[in-house]
């Protein structure tokens, strides 16, 4: 399940947006990222071809097992660190940030290290 940081954040982006929308398009994505929607449909069609995503006729996009299973994983780290930097006294807008840095590089073994630890270690 090796993708690039691009792709986590558009899968990342998917989630969160299906979440709040009845219907996720690259439009939608387009809008949430700042993007171009040529830039989103490149990033659309090498999704699909990996099978992270499908996209209907309509143009509606949704998350295959796989797309779903690494969104989700990108998104729970980025709650738990953001929340964790929070908690240490980062500012929220600053933790947010750096949590969206973090939760890509960050190894499997790492993240599972700090995050036993957090919890043994937080009241």
């Amino acid at each position: 399940m090796i993708v690039n940081e691009s792709a986590e954040n558009y899968l990342e982006t998917i989630l969160i947006l299906s979440q709040k929308l009845p219907v996720v398009r690259s439009v939608d994505i387009a809008n949430e990222l700042g993007f171009k929607k040529s830039s989103v449909s490149i990033a659309m069609k090498n999704l699909r071809e990996k099978q992270h995503i499908t996209v209907t006729e309509s143009g509606f996009i949704y998350l295959t097992e796989s797309g779903k299973a690494i969104a989700e994983m990108i998104y729970e780290r980025h709650e738990f660190v953001s929340k964790w930097l929070e908690s240490l006294g980062v500012p929220s807008d600053i933790a947010v940030e750096d949590a969206c840095r973090i939760e890509h590089i960050l190894s499997k073994e790492s993240y599972a290290a700090i995050k036993k630890f957090v919890k043994e270690n937080t009241p």
